[in-house]
C-alpha cells in the first residue's frame, strides 16, 4: 500500500507540471551531424555523464521521430549513504526548429518524467511536437528510491537528509543540466540553439523564478506558472492551515464539507461577479473583491443550521485566508483572496481532504506538505513517520514562533538554509538585473483560487519588481491572474490557453503579450451548466482586468483589458 501512494504521487507530479505549446516549426535543421545510437558521453566529450539510453525513436504515435536520450550526471554517495544522480530524458527531434526547452516539473520532482514539454498552458501541440529539443529530470533524487516506501512517504522526502541532494532540487540540478543539454544539442546537430527556453508550473514555476534569478543569461523566455518562488514560506501554511481548520474540526478532513465551501464560493460570487461590468460567474476584479466579501455574512444566526457557516467555520477559514503569523504579529507567508474557485476538487484536495485512500483521505498539505516540511524545509530536518497520522500530528504541534525559523537556520552539515537552496536570491526585493540586460522575457500566469500558493504572492512580488525597475517592469516580466483557477488547472475556468506561442512572439519578434485568449475545457466536470462549452476570455496583464464592454458574454472580443 505504501509503494502504490508513492506510485499515485508520482502520477500527480506529472499532472502538477501543467503546461503545453504551439507555433509553427521554421528553420528545420535536420540531424545529420551524429547518429543517433551511437551516441554516448565520450563521443559529446561529457564529463561525470553517463549516457544509458540512445535510441531513435520513429514509431511513437504522438511525435514526428526523434532521437531519445536518457542518462544520468553527478552520480555519488551522500551523506546518508545513499545513491544519487540527476537523472535526465533529452528528445531530440529529426526534425529541430532550432529551439530548446527545458521542461520543469512538479511537486518534490523526484522523477524524470517524459520530456515532451506540453500542458493546458502550452496549446495544442507539445514543444517536442512543435520540433523543439527538450529536457526534463529528477532534480538529482530518486523520488521512488525503496526508503521513501519503507517509510511510507509521499512524495519521495527523505533526499532532505542530504545537503547536495537539498541543492540540486532547488538551483543546482538546473545550473548542472543547462549547459550539459546545450552542449549535447550542438553537437548532435552542429548548431547551437537560436532560443531557449524553460517551461514549468507549480515546482516547476519556482524553478522558472530561481533559473531568472540565478541564471539570468542562460534563457531567453521562461514560462512560469501558478510559482511556488517562497516555498518554504509556504509549507508554514500547511501547519498553519491544519491548525486552523481543526479549529472547525478536530478532523481536518471532517472541517468543511463540499456544501459548505460551494457556499462560500457562491457568496463570492455574488459579491463580486459584477465588478467586471458582467455576471459570468467569473471574479476578474480579485482586488475589489477582497473589500466586497465580508465572510462573517455566512455565520449561522440563532437557531439557523442550513446555508450558513458555524462560528468556528468562520473563525477557522478567515484564520486560514490570513495566512500564518508568530506571536509577534509577523507575517510569515502571505494572506489569500476569496474566489470562485474555492469550492472545487482540487482546492479541497490540496487543503481538506484527498479522497485518496492510501493517504486515509487527507489532504496533499498533510501528506506531502507535512513531509516536506519536515524533512527538506527545515534545518536540522527532523525525521518524521510517514503514515498521515504521524504527519497531521507533526503539523498540529509546529510551533510558528519555535519551528517558522528553521526555514531560515543553518548548521555545520546544512550550510545552506531552505530559503537559500529553493528561492531566488532576491525573493524579497525582486530586481532581475542580470535577466533584463541580457533580454531575457519572464512570462507568469497565477490561477485566483490555486489552493497550495497564494496568487497575493505572485502579485506582490511582482509589484515589488515592477517598483524596483522604475514602475515598470512590463517590457520583460508580465503577470496574468486566472480567475477562477485552481492549481495550475481546474476550477470553474477559461485554463486552456497557449502562453508559450504568446512568450516565442514576445521573445523573438518583441511583441509583448497584451492578451492571452484562454478557453475552457469542455471536458472539466466544475464547469458550470449555464456557461459555454466554447466560452472565451482575455487573460490580461497584471494589473488590468479583462472587463466587459458588449456583445455575446461567452466571447473573448466583448471583453477589454483594462486597469480597474
Amino acid at each position: 500500500m505504501k509503494q502504490f501512494s508513492i506510485l499515485l504521487t508520482v502520477a500527480l507530479l506529472a499532472f502538477l507540471i501543467s503546461g503545453s505549446i504551439t507555433n509553427q516549426i521554421d528553420s528545420v535543421v535536420s540531424a545529420s551531424e551524429m547518429d543517433c545510437t551511437s551516441v554516448t558521453a565520450d563521443s559529446l566529450g561529457l564529463e561525470n555523464v553517463e549516457i544509458t539510453r540512445a535510441e531513435l525513436v520513429t514509431n511513437d504515435p504522438d511525435y514526428p521521430a526523434y532521437c531519445l536520450l536518457q542518462g544520468n550526471a553527478n552520480a555519488r554517495t551522500g551523506i546518508d549513504g545513499k545513491h544519487y544522480a540527476i537523472a535526465f530524458e533529452l528528445r531530440l527531434p529529426v526534425a529541430w526548429n532550432g529551439r530548446f526547452l527545458h521542461q520543469v516539473n512538479g511537486g518534490n520532482d523526484g522523477a524524470v518524467l517524459p520530456a515532451t514539454g506540453g500542458s493546458n498552458a502550452t496549446g495544442s501541440a507539445s514543444a517536442l511536437a512543435r520540433g523543439f529539443a527538450v529536457l526534463s529530470t529528477d532534480a538529482g533524487h530518486n523520488g521512488m528510491a525503496p526508503v521513501n516506501a519503507e517509510l511510507g512517504l509521499v512524495g519521495g522526502n527523505v533526499f532532505g537528509l542530504d545537503p547536495q541532494a537539498r541543492s540540486d532540487y532547488g538551483y543546482a540540478a538546473v545550473g548542472t543540466m543547462t549547459p550539459i543539454a546545450k552542449s549535447v544539442i550542438e553537437q548532435y546537430y552542429g548548431t547551437a540553439p537560436d532560443y531557449s527556453y524553460m517551461a514549468g508550473c507549480s515546482n516547476g514555476g519556482r524553478h522558472g523564478m530561481v533559473t531568472a534569478s540565478r541564471y539570468g543569461e542562460d534563457y531567453d523566455g521562461i514560462l512560469v506558472g501558478n510559482p511556488g518562488f517562497n516555498l518554504p514560506r509556504a509549507a508554514i501554511q500547511h501547519a498553519w492551515d491544519v491548525q486552523s481548520f481543526q479549529i472547525a474540526d478536530p478532523d481536518i478532513r471532517q472541517a468543511f464539507s463540499r456544501e459548505d465551501m460551494a457556499l462560500v464560493a457562491e457568496a463570492v460570487v455574488f459579491a463580486c461577479d459584477a465588478l467586471d461590468g458582467a455576471e459570468d460567474g467569473l471574479v476578474a476584479d480579485i482586488n475589489q473583491c477582497q473589500t466586497e466579501f465580508d465572510l462573517a455574512e455566512l455565520e449561522c444566526g440563532d437557531g439557523e443550521e442550513d446555508l450558513c457557516l458555524s462560528p468556528n467555520q468562520i473563525t477557522a477559514l478567515g484564520r486560514s485566508m490570513s495566512g500564518p503569523t508568530n506571536s509577534d504579529g509577523e507575517q510569515l507567508y502571505s494572506d489569500w483572496s476569496y474566489d470562485s474557485g474555492m469550492s472545487s476538487g482540487d482546492w479541497r484536495f490540496w487543503k481538506l481532504e484527498s479522497g485518496i485512500p492510501p493517504w486515509d483521505n487527507y489532504p496533499l498539505i498533510a501528506t506531502l506538505g507535512g513531509g516536506s516540511l519536515s524533512y527538506i524545509f527545515t534545518t536540522p530536518p527532523t525525521e518524521t513517520p510517514g503514515d498521515p497520522a504521524s504527519l497531521v500530528a507533526y503539523l498540529t504541534e509546529f510551533d510558528f514562533d519555535e519551528d517558522a525559523p528553521r526555514i531560515y537556520a543553518t548548521d555545520d552539515t546544512f550550510s545552506e538554509s531552505a530559503m537559500e537552496f529553493m528561492t531566488p536570491p532576491d525573493v524579497d526585493d525582486p530586481m532581475l538585473a542580470a535577466f533584463h540586460e541580457a533580454g531575457g522575457k519572464l512570462l507568469i500566469y497565477h490561477g485566483q483560487s490555486d489552493g497550495v500558493f497564494s496568487v497575493n504572492d505572485t502579485i506582490n512580488w511582482y509589484e515589488a519588481l515592477t517598483e524596483n525597475n522604475g514602475g515598470d517592469a512590463s517590457d520583460f516580466a508580465r503577470l496574468f491572474t486566472v480567475p477562477g483557477m485552481n492549481h495550475c488547472s481546474g476550477g470553474p475556468t477559461t485554463d486552456q490557453f497557449d502562453a508559450l506561442s504568446a512568450l516565442m512572439t514576445w521573445v523573438e519578434t518583441g511583441v509583448a503579450p497584451d492578451q492571452i485568449i484562454a478557453s475552457v475545457d469542455p471536458m472539466n466536470p466544475e464547469l458550470p451548466v449555464e456557461w459555454s462549452p466554447t466560452r472565451t476570455r482575455p487573460l490580461c496583464p497584471w494589473p488590468e482586468i479583462a472587463v466587459f464592454s458588449e456583445g455575446d458574454i461567452e466571447t473573448a472580443a466583448s471583453f477589454t483589458c483594462e486597469v480597474p
